[in-house]
């Protein structure tokens, strides 16, 4: 693999008289640039830095003549696309996520056979820092197309509001009950609780008190009905989808690690509400006792009008 790697991003004449070199055609994207904001650190968060990706991609020869024709072959424009969209699915801590998910999208496309992946940080000193995969489309060495990329392709969700009402109520596991019935994977979301909390002078350490007082108060719905299971990444949300479980969502990391967060802040939780239903592509949205920007509001009589 080391000598593949070395193989694929030398020059060309290196690499055509390379020992055992495979006879498969290549096409390549490099010294593609981007500014994204990626980091496991704290002080990369908030401030985009340079990556520079390459891409080189082992291709499966089409039959019989091209005939010009550019519906016959990978086009470079899908290595774009995948960088695109591996890098506009939510914030990455890590070069080899990242790399992971740009190289499972390359190896959806038929003519794909094997891909190369380097991306280097240019910005973290006076040199480039990066990682190289080399990834298979063969059944045996095949990079599986993480979850949180496929978001989408599950059954789409019922994202539901409570109020704090709703939560305290005695009704709520017949209100879940009801929920249930209606067929569709629930995702309950919360405000903020009726307690006190700590406040700052300052906008980002408030903004990251007032999401864990929202992930407190996920907590107590939790606590409330055992079918109700915290989750907090995208991941675990498909993975509950896919079972039509009901889960409540815990902000944080999703809202952290957005790409487009949203404009509204932990006070305007309903706004919050809103937002994941639109990036869940939900079924529907629903305020339970409290009104939520584009959903329905229902209100708390004994038996739910849905």
């Amino acid at each position: 693999m080391t000598r593949d790697l070395a193989t694929a991003f030398s020059p060309l004449e290196a690499r055509a008289g390379a020992p055992g070199a495979p006879s498969r055609d290549r096409i390549s994207l490099r010294e593609h640039v981007r500014s994204v904001e990626i980091g496991a650190f704290q002080e990369e968060r908030g401030a985009p830095q340079r990556l520079r990706f390459d891409v080189v991609v082992e291709v499966g020869r089409p039959r019989g003549d091209l005939s010009d024709d550019v519906d016959r072959i990978l086009s470079y424009d899908t290595l774009v696309a995948a960088i695109d969209r591996a890098l506009g699915e939510e914030r990455l801590n890590l070069l080899e996520t990242l790399a992971e998910r740009v190289a499972a999208l390359v190896l959806t496309e038929p003519m794909a056979r094997r891909v190369f992946v380097r991306i280097e940080k240019l910005d973290r000193g006076p040199h480039a820092l990066g990682v190289e995969i080399e990834r298979r489309a063969e059944a045996e060495g095949a990079a599986a197309l993480p979850e949180t990329v496929i978001a989408g392709a599950e059954a789409r969700p019922l994202v539901v509001h409570l109020s704090n009402a709703a939560i305290g109520d005695a009704r709520l596991p017949r209100w879940l009950d009801q929920l249930e019935a209606q067929g569709w994977p629930v995702v309950l979301t919360v405000g903020l609780p009726d307690l006190p909390r700590p406040r700052s002078a300052h906008p980002m350490p408030q903004a990251r008190i007032d999401l864990l007082a929202l992930e407190q108060n996920a907590w107590v719905l939790a606590g409330r009905d055992r079918r109700c299971v915290v989750v907090e990444t995208r991941t675990e949300i498909a993975h509950a989808i896919a079972g039509g479980r009901i889960v409540v969502w815990a902000p944080s990391k999703i809202v952290l690690d957005a790409v487009e967060a949203p404009e509204a802040g932990a006070e305007d939780a309903p706004a919050i509400a809103a937002w994941l239903g639109g990036l869940l592509g939900a079924a529907r949205l629903l305020g339970l006792g409290a009104p939520v920007p584009g959903g329905e509001t229902v209100a708390l009589d004994g038996e739910l009008a849905l």
